[in-house]
């Protein structure tokens, strides 16, 4: 079977201090919880609870008012502490809910009601996943009903790609995710697939090394009828990024001589929260992360509570082996910097590294214009240039081209931090 990659440029991305990909452990349930109010840039969420407020496990706490805000879920019941407020590493002001946990549980350990009907509307999927505040969990957390109703309203052909594409190995958690619930993944793209007509195949693309992880998905596909098929591709980094993941399916569509329009490309953690929204009215209680790196002691894959601190979640997994130097939600190559331990497990949060030594860290060289960043650039850019031009002219002569993918940095044999500088000067100048 052929395997699709992106035309040029990308790395072979390895890291042993990530957890091995075995099953998933249940994480304690958090004593307090911090929900943040906000999971999204730009979304506006109003509270709906005070102080000495009590909550239900699942009970609506923050109304997203704006187009691009979600709504915000108790994930466990409990009693409102108070209100904090913090900067996160980018400066950006974060509003969250303190919660004590107390009473009883409304989801965990019960049997839940299956409300999953057979004509269900367009309307009422938006409708539910709005009501349950569902955010893309692999990326920058969009709601997902402002996603399906812009795709919607496209007017082409359509086509679902499953994005099980594990070019990074701390995508490990979602690994575990596919396999350990397939059958919700799969029946959700035949509930979004069944509630917009114009949405004619489902793609699952896969990497190269999961082939048999496709098969199943085939398989269960199957039995719902969906007019699905696979694609392998390459498990080069950064080959799930959206540009580098649209490259391989259009000359996937080209060469199959098929009309796939415009893709809705949607992950696994992202499909399965679709399913517990729809069949079980459930938001966003838990999700599955990547906790390791070199200075955790006991890495793991774990199900956690959002909310849950994360410093409680490296403690209860034997704590640190050494103080790091860096903690990272997400990916090392690309990840959102953590400043303090009580910040929360988000939605979006699939992976904890903790670093004794960061990727940069050790002496800095002048540049030795040897080419490696320009060779492993995915967008053609030239690292080296843009690098310079920040050091010297600042944002001004500063390329937007750059989707961050890290590549340059991790190669660069002087450690300069050419993706961090490049992508910093331009998220200055996009806020300003």
């Amino acid at each position: 079977m052929k395997v699709y990659s992106f035309p040029r440029g990308g790395i072979s991305f390895h890291d042993s201090t990530a957890p091995q990909r075995k099953k998933s452990k249940a994480a304690y349930l958090p004593t307090i919880s911090i929900i943040p109010l906000i999971q999204y840039p730009g979304g506006i969420v109003s509270p709906l609870v005070s102080t000495g407020d009590k909550v239900t496990e699942g009970m609506l706490v923050g109304k997203g008012i704006n187009q691009g805000s979600a709504n915000i879920h108790a994930t466990v019941p409990g009693r409102v502490l108070n209100n904090i407020k913090w900067n996160d590493s980018e400066g950006r002001p974060i509003e969250a809910l303190a919660i004590r946990m107390e009473g009883v549980f409304k989801h965990l350990g019960k049997t839940q009601e299956n409300f999953l009907k057979d004509n269900l509307s367009h309307n009422d999927l938006q409708k539910i996943l709005s009501d349950c505040g569902i955010v893309e969990m692999e990326g920058s957390g969009e709601p997902v009903a402002d996603k399906l109703e812009d795709f919607r309203n496209s007017g082409k052909p359509q086509t679902l790609v499953v994005r099980c594409v594990f070019d990074d190995p701390w995508l490990s958690a979602d690994y575990i995710l596919c396999k350990e619930r397939k059958k919700a993944v799969v029946e959700s793209c035949n509930i979004i697939a069944k509630t917009n007509n114009k949405i004619e195949r489902v793609i699952f693309a896969v990497s190269k090394k999961e082939k048999q992880l496709g098969l199943e998905m085939l398989e269960e596909a199957a039995k719902y009828n969906l007019p699905a098929s696979m694609i392998l591709t390459g498990s080069h980094y950064p080959q799930r990024n959206k540009r580098e993941m649209e490259l391989v399916l259009k000359i996937y569509e080209k060469k199959e001589k098929m009309k796939l329009g415009q893709f809705l490309i949607l992950g696994p953690a992202t499909l399965a929260a679709v399913y517990d929204a729809v069949k079980y009215r459930r938001p966003i209680l838990e999700r599955y992360v990547a906790l390791g790196g070199c200075a955790i002691r006991k890495p793991c894959i774990v199900r956690v509570r959002v909310g849950k601190r994360i410093g409680d979640l490296i403690e209860e997994n034997g704590g640190f082996i050494e103080n790091p130097v860096r903690v990272i939600a997400g990916s090392p190559l690309y990840g959102k910097r953590i400043i303090n331990l009580d910040e929360p497990v988000m939605k979006t949060t699939y992976a904890i590294y903790a670093a004794l030594k960061a990727n940069t860290d050790g002496e800095k060289h002048d540049c030795i214009s040897c080419g490696e960043c320009r060779n492993v650039c995915p967008v053609a850019l030239d690292p080296e240039e843009l690098y310079k031009q920040v050091m010297i002219f600042g944002a001004a002569q500063c390329s937007k081209d750059c989707h961050g993918c890290g590549c340059c940095e991790l190669v660069c044999p002087s450690r300069l931090p050419l993706s961090y500088t490049i992508m910093g000067i331009n998220k200055r100048q996009n806020d300003g």
